[in-house]
């Protein structure tokens, strides 16, 4: 199964929509919430090449984008196999 990481804050509807999507799916994440530990919020503007909004979403490392991101990959079919690495 894959490494999931998302960058979240607590109010984000974005955030919770993309965590609700992983969790239907029985996708394990780990949550990193840059409201609790904002020394992670540079982590995760370096880590997303720049983006500052959240959610910020990584399978294995890669970045994957935001929300809207992770729906599009499931829209087309292929969030299920980058999951399945």
């Amino acid at each position: 199964m894959s490494k999931v990481e998302i960058y979240t804050k607590g109010y984000c509807p974005y955030c919770h929509r993309a965590k609700a999507l992983l969790s239907q799916k029985g996708v394990e994440f780990k949550e990193i919430a840059i409201d609790a530990d904002p020394s992670m919020r540079e982590v995760m503007i370096d880590r997303a090449n720049g983006g500052y909004t959240v959610p910020q979403i990584f399978i294995n490392d890669t970045h994957i984008g935001g929300c809207d991101d992770l729906f599009a990959l499931e829209s087309k079919n292929k969030l299920d196999a980058l999951l399945a690495q």
